[in-house]
C-alpha cells in the first residue's frame, strides 16, 4: 500500500462495499511502518503523562487549598483548550504541515509535564491553582496539535483501514492510560511529588528527535468547506453528541474517583493506580478487535456505536452503585465495572472516525489531508468538550450528592445519545433503501428509452 494514496470517496466507512472490496497490501511500506512508530510513540508518551495525576494529585491539590469543584476545573480546563486548539489545528493543518504540527505539539507537551513537576514549591492557595490552569492550558494546545496531526497522517497514510489502525494505535493510548497511574502512584509514595512529571515529560520529550527523523511529510491543497459545514450534517452532529457524552463519562473519573477510592476503601495511593488499571486495560485490548471489526464488516459499526453507549450508561448505575439499587459498594464489583466500560469505550469509540469520514465523502467533501484534518480536528474537538464538562461537573456532583448520585446522573448521557443515535439508524435505513430503489427505477427508465430511440 503506497502511504501517500487518498481515501476514495466512501472508502473509510458507510454500510456499502466500497471499503471492503479494495485490495490492499499485507506488507506496510518504510513510510507507513514509520508512521505507526511515531503515533505509537506519541500516544504513549503523552497517555503517560496525561494519566499520572489521578492517584495523586486530587489530595495534593486539596493540601494546597483547592476545593473539590475547583480540581475539577483543573482538570476540566485541558479539554476545554484541547478543544479550541483541536478546532483551530483542524483548520489550519495544510498550513502549517502536519509533521511539523505533530513534533511541536509533542515538545510543548513535554515541556509543560516537566515543568508542572515544581508545582508544589507555590505557594498555597490562589497562586498554586492559577498556574496549575495555566500550565495544563499549554498542556492543551500541545496535545491538541499532536493528536490532531496524528490522526491525520494516519488517515492518509491508510486510507482503507482507518478503524484498524486506529484502534491498534489505541494499544498504546491504553498502555500509557495503564502504566501512567500506576507508575504515577509508585513513584509520588517513593519519591515525592516532582519526580513522576519530570520523568514522563522526558519520556516525551527524548521521543522527538526519533519522530525528526522518521515521520514523513505530506501536502494538500486547502479545503473550502468549515467545521460549521461538517457537524451540521445531522449524522455527524449525532455522532459528535455521543463523543462529548463518552468523554464526559470518563473525564468525570478523573478528579474524583481517587477520592472515592480512598475514602471508602482506605487504599494507599500506589494501590488507586491499579483500580484505574481495569478500565485503561480493558479499553488497550478491546481497540484493536473493535477496530477489525469495524473495517471487515462496516455495517456493524453503527450498532457498535449504539450499544456501547447504553452499556456505558448501565455500568455508570452500578458504578457507586446508584443507592436506589441497595447494592453494597465493594471493591471487586467497583473494578469489575471500569473492566466492562473499558470495553464498552471501545465498543461505542473506535467507529466513530470512519463513520464520520465516510458520512463526509458522501455529502461531497473532497479526499485529501485538508478534509482529514477537518475531521480529525473535530472528532478531537468533540472529545475535549465532554472531557472539559466532566471532570467539573462531576467535582460538583460529588461535592453536593456523593460519588454514587454524582456517577449515576453522568450515566445519562451515554443513555440519551445511545437513543438519540439508535433512532436515528433506525430511521436512515429506509431512507436509504427507497433512495436506492429510486436511483435503480431512474437507471432501468433511462435505459429503457434509449433502447426506444435506437
Amino acid at each position: 500500500m503506497d502511504a501517500s494514496a487518498t481515501p476514495a470517496a466512501g472508502s473509510p466507512g458507510g454500510d456499502g462495499p466500497a471499503g471492503s472490496s479494495r485490495e490492499t497490501s499485507r506488507r506496510f511500506s518504510r513510510d507507513q511502518l514509520f508512521i505507526l512508530i511515531s503515533a505509537a510513540s506519541m500516544n504513549l508518551g503523552s497517555m503517560m503523562a496525561y494519566s499520572v495525576l489521578g492517584p495523586f494529585f486530587p489530595k495534593e491539590a486539596e493540601n494546597k487549598g483547592a476545593s473539590n469543584t475547583m480540581i475539577g476545573v483543573i482538570f476540566g480546563c485541558y479539554a476545554l483548550f484541547e478543544f479550541l486548539a483541536s478546532l483551530v489545528f483542524g483548520k489550519y493543518l495544510v498550513y502549517i504541515g502536519a509533521k511539523f504540527m505533530f513534533i511541536a505539539g509533542m515538545f510543548i507537551s513535554g515541556g509543560v509535564t516537566v515543568i508542572f513537576g515544581v508545582m508544589d514549591q507555590l505557594p498555597d492557595g490562589p497562586i498554586f491553582i492559577a498556574m496549575c490552569f495555566l500550565v495544563r492550558v499549554i498542556d492543551a494546545v500541545g496535545f491538541g496539535a499532536a493528536i490532531t496531526a496524528s490522526s491525520s497522517i494516519l488517515t492518509k497514510a491508510f486510507p482503507n483501514n482507518v478503524a484498524t489502525v486506529l484502534g491498534s494505535l489505541e494499544v498504546f493510548s491504553g498502555l500509557g492510560l495503564v502504566i501512567g497511574p500506576p507508575l504515577g502512584g509508585f513513584l509520588y509514595q517513593s519519591f515525592g511529588y516532582e519526580v513522576p512529571f519530570i520523568s514522563l515529560g522526558c519520556i516525551v520529550l527524548l521521543m522527538i528527535p526519533l519522530n525528526i527523523c522518521i515521520l514523513p511529510s505530506y501536502e494538500s491543497d486547502p479545503s473550502e468547506y468549515s467545521f460549521w459545514k461538517l457537524v451540521t450534517l445531522p449524522k455527524v452532529g449525532l455522532i459528535a453528541f455521543v463523543l462529548i457524552s463518552l468523554s464526559s463519562c470518563f473525564g468525570f473519573l478523573d478528579p474524583i474517583l481517587s477520592l472515592f477510592v480512598l475514602g471508602k476503601f482506605n487504599l494507599p495511593a500506589g494501590y488507586v493506580g491499579l483500580v484505574f488499571l481495569g478500565l485503561a486495560l480493558s479499553y488497550t485490548i478491546s481497540s484493536p478487535l473493535f477496530g477489525l471489526l469495524s473495517d471487515k464488516m462496516p455495517h456493524l459499526r453503527k450498532w457498535l456505536l449504539v450499544f456501547g453507549n447504553l452499556i456505558t450508561a448501565v455500568c455508570f448505575l452500578l458504578l457507586g452503585p446508584a443507592p436506589i439499587l441497595h447494592i453494597k459498594s465493594q471493591l471487586w464489583l467497583l473494578v469489575l465495572i471500569l473492566v466492562v466500560s473499558g470495553i464498552s469505550a471501545g465498543m461505542s469509540i473506535i467507529p466513530t472516525f470512519p463513520e464520520v469520514l465516510s458520512c463526509a465523502y458522501e455529502n461531497g467533501f473532497k479526499e485529501g489531508l485538508s478534509t482529514l484534518g477537518l475531521v480529525s480536528g473535530l472528532t478531537s474537538a468533540m472529545w475535549s468538550v465532554g472531557a472539559f464538562i466532566g471532570p467539573m461537573l462531576g467535582g460538583f456532583l460529588y461535592e453536593k450528592l456523593g460519588f454514587e448520585w454524582a456517577a449515576a446522573i453522568q450515566g445519562l448521557w451515554p443513555l440519551i445519545s445511545g437513543l438519540a443515535m439508535g433512532l436515528f439508524y433506525l430511521l436512515e435505513d429506509p431512507r436509504r433503501r427507497s433512495k436506492s430503489q429510486s436511483t435503480v427505477g431512474t437507471v432501468e427508465e433511462q435505459a429503457a428509452l434509449l433502447q426506444g430511440e435506437i
